[in-house]
């Protein structure tokens, strides 16, 4: 039997362990689920050892466990690290999905529920592909490493010390990331860049206590207006960012990239009806593709101040505080850029209030993958074979801090070669993986060893 002859034969069972394993909450965001992130790593650890993978064993960082296992028995070939993360993130509001998201269903050709795309679907694809290879021809053209973690979706705070600390149980040749997107269900592609992050909260207070705004306003500082005075004067209306400095070390796009992202297909309209936003926005001087890709960011997350309730409250509120974060660009800084906007912060705080900035845990450098990488070279020639049609290249606003930590401390520019899409609702109420997906994904995953090997 044919190891493509295998995964067809063995669908039904390896959707029902994705149903089984999509059913633990491990919400790695919420403390009161950090046992099912634990049983999630045991599950998979588990997973690995009965699809034939040696070593498997749940490793403690200082937070949630990370999961490792390999099978070395490929001399002079090459060994491939492959990543993912089994962290999901938190599912409320429950009453906006139409199923139980951890009571999965399958739904037209979908199975439904929160973690089945991103990235439990993701992570399982290659597990399953490297089954089919040890079950049915007795080795693998390749060595292989597996490495899930259970904190993506909060940042990855512990794994660079056990990254640092364990290279030589991760050392490989190359890296694949089963955490990643393709353009649509018939149309792949290669993702050449992510962007980094920082993320930080601005807390401006007043007056020890909320005061009566009829006897004091006028007398004293207003903490919320204050706080939307600094907010105010962090980016100019037609959306530049006035942080001094901010752009400083931001890579200048090429007459190469910029005519690389023109290549992709972008229908404006489009956009905005998936967004449901009125109108475009953004930075001048640059495509809408340019700004979401290549371009920093900085966006108020959140808002805190004074009466929340209904009716009215008639205060001047004791403090206010904005979340924001900053989605940035090579060669871009976390620590530069939040040490940037906190002395913004200092400078254009109003007399009458203090204004504090704190750092909020998580953060993640910019990736940008060199060009005529090898490892990308293969992916894209596997992607072509699977999906009839050559891969787009292209880059993506969000980030994945493990990918960078990797690079620090293997030296090695990681592949995204994961089968989301970007419309599953990732992060979002109603999450599905579409199954079809999976299965395809399972064959590009055992073509691509099968390459590697070759």
């Amino acid at each position: 039997m044919t190891w493509e002859a295998y995964l067809d034969r063995e669908q039904p069972r390896f959707i029902k362990e994705l149903v089984d394993f999509v059913a633990i909450p491990s919400v790695s965001a919420i403390p009161a689920n950090i046992p099912d992130v634990v049983r999630a790593a045991d599950w998979v650890a588990a997973r690995l050892t009965a699809a034939g993978a040696e070593h498997a064993q749940v490793l403690p960082t200082a937070g949630h466990p990370v999961v490792c296992a390999d099978w070395l028995h490929a001399p002079d070939a090459p060994t491939v690290l492959i990543y993912g993360h089994f962290d999901v993130q938190p599912a409320e509001p429950f009453d906006l999905w139409t199923s139980p998201p951890f009571q999965p269903e399958i739904r037209e050709g979908r199975l439904w529920g929160r973690g089945a795309s991103d990235d439990k679907g993701g992570m399982l694809i290659p597990i399953l592909a490297f089954e089919a290879l040890v079950k049915t021809t007795g080795r693998l053209p390749v060595n292989v490493k597996f490495f899930f973690e259970g904190q993506e979706e909060i940042g990855s705070p512990d794994l660079p010390p056990f990254v640092a600390a364990n290279t030589d149980l991760l050392k490989a040749d190359m890296i694949f990331s089963a955490d990643g997107l393709q353009w649509s269900p018939d149309v792949p592609m290669v993702v050449e860049g992510l962007k980094g992050l920082v993320s930080l909260e601005i807390i401006v207070k007043g007056p020890r206590s909320d005061q009566h705004s009829g006897l004091h306003g006028g007398g004293i500082a207003n903490p919320g207006m204050a706080l939307g005075q600094i907010l105010a004067s962090l980016k100019s209306v037609d959306g530049l960012v006035t942080v001094a400095g901010f752009y400083d070390d931001v890579r200048p796009l090429t007459e190469a990239d910029r005519e690389a992202i023109a290549r992709i297909p972008y229908d404006e309209a489009a956009y905005l009806a998936e967004t449901g936003a009125p109108a475009p926005f953004g930075e001048p001087g640059y495509t809408r593709r340019e700004r979401l890709w290549a371009r920093p960011t900085l966006d108020v997350n959140g808002l805190t101040s004074g009466w929340q309730g209904a009716g009215t409250k008639t205060v001047l509120p004791v403090e206010a505080k904005a979340k924001i974060n900053c989605r940035l660009v090579a060669d871009q800084s976390p620590e530069r850029v939040f040490d940037l906007i906190a002395a913004h912060v200092a400078a254009h705080a109003p007399p009458g209030v203090t204004a504090e900035v704190t750092r909020n845990p998580g953060r993640a450098d910019p990736f940008l993958l060199p060009s005529g990488h090898n490892a990308t070279g293969l992916a894209a020639q596997v992607l072509t074979e699977v999906y009839g049609r050559a891969p787009y290249r292209t880059r993506l606003g969000g980030s994945i801090p493990v990918m960078t930590t990797l690079l620090e401390h293997l030296g090695l520019h990681a592949v995204m070669f994961g089968f989301s899409h970007d419309d599953e609702n990732l992060h979002a109420p109603n999450e599905f993986f579409r199954l079809d997906v999976f299965r395809k994904g399972q064959t590009a995953y055992g073509r691509l060893l099968e390459r590697l090997g070759a």
